[in-house]
C-alpha cells in the first residue's frame, strides 16, 4: 500500500516518514506535502492509498482537502493526525470516512496501527469489489472473447465432445445433441501495392475487416463465426441432425460463394474460402477444420476468390507431418518470454504426436524444410540475425542435406531453441543494465536533492514497483538503501576533508541538521562531529 503524508511542521513530517520503518508493514511512502495544495497535487499524480493528514494546514485546510480527496477517489483511506482535541472536527472527519482520528502526540505504535488497520479495510474492499466485478461485470465483458476462444479450441481439437457440450452451455451457447457441423476457413492474399491502394492497409487490419464483414453478412445464417490462431475467418455452420449431408454442403458452397463476391465488392480484394469435404458430429470438428484449411491451401492450383471443397487426395497422405497453428504460437510464445522448459516440451509433443511420425525420407526432408523455416521465422520476427543466434549451425540452415538422421535433425532443433532462449536473456540483461544504470547516474548528479523511487520512475515512464524489482535484482539492494548508503558516504567523506556538519548535511541533501545527525550515527555508529 502507497501512504501519502500531509503535515505542516518539518521535524514531524520527516519523523513520520524517516524514523518509521514503513517498508517492514508494507507500506511505501510515495509523497510528503507541507500544506493542503501541494498534497492535493501529490495526491493527484502519486495516487496514494492512504493519506495520513493534519486538520489545520496553510493554503488548504485538512477538512476541504479531505472532500476533494474524497470526491475525486472515494476509495482512498484518510487518517487525521491533529493537535485540536476538537469534537467538531473529529464529527467532521468521521461522517467523510476517514479512518481514525488521532491526537499529537500520537505514538509510533499508535499511528503504525492506524495506518495498517486502514490498509487492511482497504484491501477487503478491493476484495469485495474484486468479487463483485467478476460475478457480475466481467463475465459479460469478456463473454465474446471467451467465444471466440472457445471455438479456436474446438476447431484445433482441445476438448472432447462432452466438454463441447458443457463449456457451450455455460458460455450461452446452443449446441443441438446430434447436430451436424460443415468448418469454412477464409483468407486473404497478402496485398500487393496495385490491390491495397491509397491508405496502406495492413494484413492485419484486412483480416480484421473480413471477420467484421462476415458476421454481420452471415447474421441470419445457423454458424458462429470466430478467428483462427492464424487470424484466418472460421465458421462452423449447424443443422440438426436428419439433413442431408450433399444437400447441406450444397447450400454451404452456395452461401460462401454469395459471400465472397460480396466480401470482394467492400474490400476491393479477393478473399479465398476453404469448405470441409464433409459434415460431422462435434467430435469431427477439428477433422473438418484441418480439411477446410487444405482445401483453402488449393488456392494455388485454383486461383485467388473462389470457394474450394475439400477433396481426398489419391495418392498415401503425409498424415505423420500435420502441423497444428495453435501449437507454433504457443512454442513461440514461450521462446519470447525465455521459458526453455516450455519451449522444449512443446518440441517433444510436436515430435511425437506427428511430425515424428515420418517414415519415408521425403516425409523426413519435409519436416527438416518445415523446421528450417518455422525456426527461421521466429528469429527473423524477434529481429535479429540467424548467423549471429545460431552460431556454427548456421551451416545446417545453409545446407539441410547435412542433417542425414532423425537423430542429428533432433539435436539441431534443441540447440537452436536453446540458442533463441539465450538471445532473449542476453537482450533482456541488457536492457536492464542499461535502466539501472541511468538510475545510478541520476543519484549520484542529484545527491544533495530529494530523490524517490517514484520521482526516478516518472523520469523514465515506468511504473515504480516494476523499477524497484528491477534495481533489487541488479544490485542486491533495495533503491532506498542504496541511496541512503550513497549519502553516509558522500558525508564522511566531506567532512574528513573539514567540512562544517551543516555544509555535509546539504550536500547530500538533508536539510535538517538533526535528522541528518541522528541517520549518520544510525549508519556509522558515530556522530558527524566525531568523524570530523
Amino acid at each position: 500500500m502507497n501512504l501519502l503524508i500531509a503535515e505542516d511542521e518539518d521535524r514531524l513530517r520527516n519523523s513520520l516518514a524517516y524514523n518509521i520503518v514503513w517498508e517492514e508493514h508494507g507500506i511505501e511512502v510515495v509523497g510528503l506535502a507541507e500544506n493542503g495544495l501541494l498534497a492535493l497535487e501529490l495526491f493527484e499524480h502519486r495516487k496514494p492509498d492512504i493519506v495520513l493528514m493534519d486538520i489545520q494546514m496553510p493554503e488548504m485546510d485538512g477538512i476541504a482537502l479531505i472532500r476533494e480527496i474524497q470526491r475525486r477517489d472515494a476509495m482512498v483511506k484518510l487518517i487525521i493526525l491533529s493537535g485540536h482535541d476538537n469534537f467538531e472536527y473529529a464529527q467532521i472527519a468521521l461522517e467523510h470516512g476517514v479512518v481514525k482520528y488521532l491526537l499529537k502526540p500520537a505514538g509510533e505504535d499508535e499511528i503504525v496501527k492506524a495506518v495498517l488497520e486502514a490498509s487492511d479495510q482497504l484491501r477487503l474492499e478491493l476484495e469485495r469489489l474484486n468479487h463483485q466485478i467478476r460475478l457480475e461485470e466481467r463475465w459479460e465483458q469478456h463473454l465474446p472473447y471467451m467465444k471466440e476462444m472457445f471455438i479456436q479450441h474446438w476447431i484445433s481439437g482441445k476438448y472432447d465432445p462432452q466438454q463441447v457440450l458443457e463449456i457451450g452451455r455455460d458460455l450461452g451457447i446452443e449446441l443441438g445433441h446430434d447436430w451436424k457441423y460443415t468448418v469454412v476457413v477464409l483468407d486473404m492474399d497478402d496485398p500487393t501495392a496495385r490491390e491495397a491502394g491509397p491508405g496502406d492497409r495492413d494484413r492485419r487490419r484486412l483480416m480484421f475487416s473480413l471477420n467484421r464483414l462476415a458476421t454481420e453478412l452471415l447474421s441470419s445464417v445457423s454458424a458462429w463465426i470466430a478467428m483462427d490462431t492464424n487470424e484466418r475467418t472460421v465458421i462452423l455452420f449447424h443443422a440438426p441432425a436428419g439433413e442431408d449431408e450433399n444437400r447441406e454442403l450444397l447450400t454451404v458452397n452456395t452461401i460462401v460463394d454469395r459471400l465472397l463476391s460480396r466480401l470482394k465488392e467492400v474490400l476491393k480484394a479477393p478473399v479465398n474460402g476453404g469448405i470441409s469435404g464433409a459434415t460431422g458430429g462435434r467430435e469431427d470438428v477439428n477433422k473438418l477444420y484441418l480439411q477446410a484449411v487444405k482445401a483453402l491451401q488449393n488456392r494455388m492450383l485454383y486461383g485467388s476468390g473462389i470457394a474450394i471443397p475439400y477433396r481426398e487426395e489419391r495418392r498415401a497422405e503425409c498424415s505423420g507431418l500435420e502441423v497444428h497453428p495453435h501449437m507454433e504460437k504457443t512454442l513461440e510464445i514461450a521462446l519470447e518470454t525465455g521459458d526453455e522448459r516450455k519451449a522444449r516440451a512443446i518440441v517433444d509433443e510436436m515430435w511425437d504426436t506427428n511430425l515424428g511420425q515420418a517414415v519415408s525420407l521425403e516425409e523426413a526432408r519435409e519436416y527438416v524444410l518445415y523446421w528450417s523455416g518455422l525456426l527461421i521465422r521466429m528469429i527473423q520476427k524477434a529481429g535479429w540475425s540467424v548467423k549471429e543466434v545460431t552460431g556454427d549451425d548456421y551451416a545446417l540452415f545453409q545446407n539441410l542435406q547435412l542433417l542425414s538422421t532423425k537423430e542429428q535433425v533432433r539435436g539441431w532443433i534443441n540447440r537452436t531453441i536453446e540458442a533463441i532462449v539465450a538471445q532473449v536473456e542476453r537482450q533482456r540483461k541488457a536492457i536492464s543494465h542499461q535502466m539501472v544504470k541511468r538510475i545510478l547516474n541520476m543519484v549520484e548528479a542529484e545527491i544533495d536533492q530529494e530523490i524517490t523511487l517514484h520521482t526516478v520512475a516518472s523520469r523514465m515512464y515506468v511504473n515504480s514497483s516494476y523499477l524497484s524489482r528491477l534495481f533489487k535484482q541488479e544490485t542486491g539492494k533495495a533503491f532506498s538503501t542504496y541511496v541512503v548508503e550513497r549519502r553516509m558516504e558522500l558525508a564522511k567523506t566531506t567532512l574528513q576533508k573539514g567540512a562544517k556538519v551543516y555544509d555535509a548535511a546539504r550536500t547530500v541533501g538533508y536539510r535538517d541538521v538533526s535528522y541528518f545527525t541522528k541517520v549518520f550515527r544510525k549508519y556509522w555508529g558515530v556522530t558527524p562531529r566525531e568523524i570530523k
